[in-house]
């Protein structure tokens, strides 16, 4: 039986969740409850946890805070996030700490069965690999290996740690370099094939290297760990991880592997410096002109990363949309992302114009003009980080794409909100003259706009048709006239616009259940 872990700090939904989860999966799970994070790590940490569902939003340790903390684990649970739509922000964050998935605020019990549905395969695919390929990757078994990412990530996770504490944390996982030279190297897969646990890391890894290459794959000096980020971290003596990834990434090779190399190392201290080092090379080749390579820092062109952003073009973006200026839009994007700069400036360049991209275009839509289409939500996800790209033209087309559609998007919403706007002056004019032969036609004209059209957002607006409306509106100064005056009802059904009596009296019967004479008898017994 798998353990299932529920995190919400309000009890109802706790035991909301728990209840549909034991109706429709009787016997499979056994259901952990907690009300914040520091509980449920300490569950997870404590007892071994499946699957996680977890709020984002609670006291103390909320849901991104247990999220970072639970990739830090030799072995990671699945984790779905409960949101409401007001969290978009917190869910990008989730996104960027490996969540499985999103279960929005209030569950349907579809959507929770799907989700498990999906985490069991996942959770099945795994058993069955560690059972086909126990303790394949020579250098340890599985919970060793895990052991020694959970000792390596922990270092670079705590900025803080002094160099006593960091030699004293690899020595735990054997690493001692007695004065050494070692380096430090990063494998990234594409972003639709990196490895989700360790040992799959470590097949694929095992896969690429040539024979001749494996006894230094599997030598006990040799280790292989994988970040938060799922990259394959190598650490090794001399030239060994240079060799070992120019042997696994091949040249313009498929699938798109990127590499980057530190510099050569002689102190175990230099851990995370080495790690730096290598993550700003494998961040280079994103901006390459050719991609599938392995880049040793030091070979790395000096960039200047002192470009100037282009705020101004970027601001400008975000202003025309929905003007109808894609033209405009798609050249004001295609100097803020034009390749040969973003080469020449380098990756922390890119970086900046992707972040401002992301806050003062894509977001400022969301946060402006409320839900998208799906296809949109997609795409945002996606162009949110570069890191969810092979190369830098994708990022570039994936980014245009989405200003496309933001383009049209908010041009409907524009539109829509202009259309309101003379929708409610039509209605404005018809509360003032409710008493003449009003018809659609003279409303329509009034405010300029389309017979058709006027029919078709007039009730979208208020609900009702136009004949409909004006009843409404005639019906209710009727009332009020029958309270206030002493007026014949003939004489009230002139005066709020009524041909005839007849009909006066059909309508507000058909409104209001009783005829105008009884409403006047009611309301006068009343008071």
């Amino acid at each position: 039986m798998r353990k299932l872990l529920i995190v919400d700090d309000e009890k109802n939904i706790r035991l909301g969740v728990s209840s549909m989860i034991r109706r429709e999966f009787a016997g499979t799970y056994e259901i952990e409850l907690a009300s914040d994070g520091e509980e449920a790590l300490r569950i997870v940490r404590d007892e071994g946890v499946h699957i996680v569902i977890t709020d984002i939003r609670m006291p103390g340790m909320d849901g991104i805070a247990l999220l970072r903390e639970l990739q830090t684990l030799p072995v990671k649970p699945l984790v779905f996030i409960l949101s409401g739509h007001d969290d978009f922000a917190y869910a990008k964050e989730a996104i960027r700490n490996g969540v499985k998935g999103y279960l929005l605020k209030p569950i349907m019990r579809e959507e929770l069965y799907e989700a498990l549905r999906q985490a069991e395969k996942e959770l099945d695919r795994q058993q069955a690999r560690q059972e086909a390929q126990p303790g394949k990757f020579s250098t340890g078994s599985g919970e060793l290996e895990s052991f020694h990412s959970s000792q390596l990530n922990y270092i670079l996770m705590h900025p803080e740690m002094d160099a006593a504490e960091i030699r004293l944390r690899l020595a735990t996982v054997g690493f001692t370099d007695n004065g050494s030279v070692w380096r430090l190297g990063l494998l990234r897969f594409p972003p639709d094939l990196r490895p989700r646990e360790l040992d799959e890391g470590l097949t694929r890894l095992e896969r690429l290297i040539p024979p001749n290459l494996q006894p230094l794959l599997n030598s006990a000096s040799t280790f292989v760990f994988m970040d938060k980020d799922r990259s394959l971290v190598l650490l090794a003596p001399g030239d060994g991880v240079p060799r070992l990834l120019r042997a696994a990434v091949p040249a313009g090779g498929r699938p798109l592997l990127r590499a980057g190399v530190s510099r050569e190392k002689s102190d175990a201290a230099l851990f995370k410096e080495a790690y730096r080092e290598a993550l700003r090379a494998l961040r280079s080749t994103f901006i390459a002109s050719a991609g599938g390579s392995v880049q040793l820092v030091e070979e790395l062109e000096e960039k200047r990363d002192r470009g100037e952003i282009p705020r101004e073009h970027i601001r400008q973006i975000s202003n025309k949309l929905g003007t109808g200026r894609l033209g405009e839009i798609k050249a004001l994007l295609a100097h803020a992302l034009d390749a040969r700069t973003a080469r020449e400036e380098g990756i922390a360049y890119v970086e900046a114009v992707s972040s401002l991209l992301n806050k003062d275009v894509f977001d400022q839509v969301f946060h402006t003009y409320g839900e998208q289409s799906v296809e949109i939500l997609r795409i945002y996800k996606k162009a949110g980080t570069i890191d969810n790209f092979e190369h830098y033209h994708e990022y570039a087309d994936c980014a245009e794409r989405l200003v496309e559609l933001l383009d049209e998007y908010v041009g409907r919403m524009k539109q829509v909100h202009v259309d309101h706007i003379e929708i409610k002056r039509a209605v404005k004019y018809m509360e003032e003259n409710y008493a003449r032969d009003l018809n659609m036609a003279m409303v329509s004209n009034y405010v300029s706009l389309n017979y058709t059209y006027f029919s078709k957002i007039f009730k979208e607006y208020t609900g009702d048709n136009f004949v409909g409306y004006l009843k409404k509106i005639r019906i209710s100064r009727a009332k009020e006239l029958l309270e206030s005056s002493h007026n014949k009802v003939y004489e009230i059904a002139e005066q709020v616009g009524f041909e005839n009596t007849k009909l006066f009296t059909r309508v507000f019967k058909e409104k209001e259940g009783i005829t105008p004479q009884e409403y006047r008898a009611k309301r006068y017994m009343e008071g």
